[in-house]
C-alpha cells in the first residue's frame, strides 16, 4: 500500500471515529467566538454616573460592602475599569456578577445571568461534552483525544490534497468552489476548498487545544524553547481555603477579608498608571496573598497583562510579573490560550477563529458524507462482483 493510500485510510478512520465530537467542539467554538463582546453588549445598560464634575470613586471596601451584605457571601472576584462610566463587577462564583455604581455603592443589578449561563453551558459542552462535575474527567479525556485526532486530520489533509500533477486547473479545482457539482463531487469539492482555506487557523486552534489538554504537551512546549516546565501547582495560588464558587455565610471572616482592600487597591493602581482593568481573585478564607491581574488592553492580549501579588496585611509586593519577565515557554503558553479563541488578534482574530470553526463543522459534515458514499459504493461493488460470479457459475460450459 502506498504512503498516500495509508494516510488516506488513517484520515478516513480518524474522521469517522472523532467526527461527532469534533462537530460538537466546532459548533460550540462558533457560539463562543464573540462571548466577551456579546456579554458586554448585553450589560451595556449598567453605567456609573458621577454625581458631579469633581466626583471620585468610593473606596473599594465601601463599594463592595453593600453587595456582599445583600448576598451574604464573600466575593470570589472584583473587577474595576478605568472608564469612569463603567461599574465595578463583583463576582460570586461563576454564576453571579453584580454591577455596582463606583460613586454611590448602589447595586445596579445582576449582569446578564441568562447570557452568562448560556455561555457557561456552551463552554461545558466545548470542554467536557456537557459532563457534570463528577464526570468531567471523562468528558475532558474524550474531547482531548478527539482534538488530538483532529490535529492529525488537519495535518494530513493538505498532504492528501497535493495534486499529482501541478497545473492551474488542478489547483483551481481544489481551491475554489464549483457551482456545477452535486452529490459526491460537490462534497469532495467543498471538503477540499474548506480544508485548504481553513488549514492554517485550524492548525493553530487545534494545536493550542492539544497543549491545553495534556500536561505532557504543555511541558513539551516549554522544553522545546529550552525553558523549565512549571511545577505542579503554585504555593502562592494554592492557599485560600474554600474553592472558588463556594458561598459561605457572611461573618467575621468575610469582614476581615474585605478589611485592608483600600490599601491594597491603592498600591495596585500605582504599579501601572495606564491600567484599563484591575481584577482581584479573592481568597475566601482570608488567608494567603492577594493576586491582582492588571490589564492595559481589552483583555485578549497576554502581552498587555501583568500579575501583582501583595501581602494582604502590609500591601508589600511579594511578586511582580509583567509579561516581559516571563521566559520564552511561558510567553508562548500565554499566547496559545488566546490563539485558541482568536482573541490574540482582536475582533478580526475572533472572526477568523469563528469562520475556521464553522469550516471545521462543514469538514465533518462533508467528510462523513464522503465516507458513507464510499461505503455504499463499496457495498454495491461487492454485490455486483458476487452477482457476476453467481452468473458465471450458473452458465453451462459447452464443448
Amino acid at each position: 500500500m502506498s504512503l498516500r493510500k495509508t494516510i488516506f485510510w488513517i484520515h478516513l478512520a480518524l474522521g469517522c471515529l472523532a467526527g461527532i465530537v469534533v462537530l460538537i467542539m466546532s459548533v460550540t467554538g462558533v457560539l463562543l467566538a464573540y462571548e466577551r463582546q456579546v456579554t458586554s453588549w448585553v450589560d451595556r445598560g449598567f453605567r456609573s454616573v458621577p454625581p458631579g464634575p469633581a466626583s471620585t470613586r468610593l473606596p473599594i471596601e465601601t463599594m463592595v460592602a453593600r453587595v456582599s451584605d445583600l448576598n451574604r457571601a464573600i466575593p470570589s472576584a472584583i473587577t474595576l475599569h478605568s472608564d469612569p462610566a463603567a461599574p465595578a463587577e463583583v463576582t460570586f462564583g461563576r454564576e453571579h456578577v453584580f454591577m455596582v455604581d463606583v460613586y454611590t455603592g448602589n447595586v445596579l443589578g445582576e449582569g446578564s445571568p441568562t447570557t452568562r449561563s448560556f455561555f457557561q453551558k456552551i463552554e461545558a459542552w466545548h470542554r467536557w461534552l456537557g459532563a457534570s462535575n463528577e464526570k468531567r474527567a471523562t468528558g475532558r479525556a474524550i474531547s482531548g483525544a478527539c482534538n488530538s485526532a483532529f490535529f492529525i486530520l488537519v495535518v494530513s489533509g493538505p498532504f492528501l490534497w497535493i495534486p499529482r500533477r501541478w497545473s492551474w486547473q488542478t489547483v483551481k479545482a481544489a481551491a475554489l468552489f464549483r457551482k456545477d457539482l452535486s452529490g459526491r463531487a460537490r462534497d469532495f469539492n467543498w471538503h477540499n476548498v474548506i480544508g485548504i482555506w481553513c488549514a492554517v487557523p485550524l492548525f493553530l486552534i487545534v494545536l493550542s487545544g492539544v497543549v491545553m489538554s495534556y500536561p505532557w504537551a504543555n511541558n513539551l512546549l516549554y522544553r522545546l524553547t529550552g525553558t523549565q516546565p512549571p511545577g505542579q501547582g503554585n504555593a502562592l495560588r494554592s492557599e485560600g481555603g474554600p474553592r472558588q464558587g463556594q458561598r459561605p455565610p457572611r461573618g467575621d471572616a468575610a469582614e476581615s477579608n474585605l478589611a485592608g482592600l483600600n490599601l491594597l487597591w491603592t498600591r495596585v493602581e500605582q504599579q501601572v498608571p495606564g491600567w484599563r482593568s484591575l481584577t482581584l481573585r479573592m481568597p475566601p478564607s482570608g488567608r494567603g496573598p492577594m493576586i491582582f491581574t492588571i490589564d492595559t488592553g481589552n483583555g485578549g492580549r497576554p502581552d498587555l497583562r501583568s500579575q501583582l501579588t501583595l501581602d494582604r496585611r502590609t500591601a508589600e509586593v511579594i511578586r511582580w510579573e509583567p509579561f516581559s519577565s516571563y521566559n520564552t515557554g511561558r510567553r508562548l503558553r500565554a499566547w496559545f490560550r488566546f490563539l485558541h479563541t482568536g482573541e490574540a488578534g482582536g475582533i478580526p482574530g475572533e472572526t477568523v477563529a469563528g469562520i475556521a470553526s464553522a469550516g471545521a463543522a462543514m469538514l465533518v459534515w462533508t467528510g462523513i458524507s464522503l465516507a458513507l458514499r464510499h461505503l455504499a459504493r463499496s457495498r454495491r461493488r461487492g454485490r455486483s462482483m458476487v452477482n457476476s460470479d453467481d452468473q458465471n457459475m450458473a452458465t453451462p460450459v459447452t464443448g
